[in-house]
Formats: C-alpha cells, sequence, structure tokens
C-alpha cells in the first residue's frame, strides 16, 4: 500500500463531488490504517516490549498515530500495556487467523467489483443525465 500523506477525519479530499471516487478514498484510508495496525503488531510481535516513542521511530510513525493505532490493537485485546511498553497478548493468533479470513473475504468482493466496473466502464454513456 503506497504511503503517501494520510488525510485526518477533518480533512476531506478534493475530489469536485466524485461521490465513486470519495467513497473508494475512504476505504483506502481505512486500508492504510490496517496496513498501520498490522506492521505495530508484526514489530511488537518480534520484539520486546516498545512504548510509544520508540516505536514510532522504529516504523517512522508519527507518535499520534502509533498512539491510535495502540489503542485500536489492544481494544482488540492483541495488545497490551506493560511497565516496560506494549507487548502482544496470547490472542494474537487467532487476531491472524481472523484478519486472514477476512481479507480473503474482502479480496473476492475486490475482484467481483472490479468485473463489474470493467463491464460498465467498457459501456458507452447514454447521454442520459440526472437522475
Amino acid at each position: 500500500m503506497p504511503r503517501g500523506r494520510e488525510l485526518g477525519p477533518e480533512e476531506e479530499p478534493e475530489i469536485g463531488g466524485d461521490e465513486p471516487a470519495q467513497l473508494a478514498l475512504r476505504i483506502e484510508r481505512e486500508l492504510d490504517l490496517l496496513a498501520r495496525n498490522v506492521e505495530i503488531l508484526e514489530k511488537l510481535s518480534k520484539s520486546p516490549p516498545l512504548g510509544i516513542i520508540r516505536l514510532s521511530e522504529a516504523l517512522h510513525l508519527p507518535i499520534h498515530k502509533t498512539r491510535y493505532s495502540l489503542h485500536l490493537l489492544e481494544r482488540e485485546g492483541v495488545v497490551q500495556p506493560s511497565a516496560d511498553g506494549a507487548v502482544v497478548t496470547d490472542r494474537v493468533g487467532e487476531f491472524w487467523a481472523t484478519m486472514n479470513q477476512s481479507l480473503d473475504r474482502m479480496a473476492a468482493e475486490l475482484d467481483r467489483l472490479k468485473a463489474r466496473a470493467s463491464v460498465h466502464g467498457a459501456r458507452s454513456a447514454s447521454g442520459r443525465k440526472g437522475y
């Protein structure tokens, strides 16, 4: 996933009212967040406990994004705080298995949507406007 400047929730992209593009952009931002959470979980799984600052430095992420991702992972029950920093819990294996299944379902749905979009994109416009 390319790492461009991520927009905050209060920032809306300037797309010119193109609703399908805005919907797709929102999904892309959620995928960026998921990728960041996975990156953090991988780092914590391979290392001793890490605090927010050292974790953000190791992954070249802003501290506020690292903190938010840790919060989300803690809510999932796969990360917990310790005196030395964040550590993974014994639920991490279940989390990876569930994520793998979810990603398979999403990939299949994306393939179906791509096929439908290519069919409609290949059709010429009928000249109708409005609803």
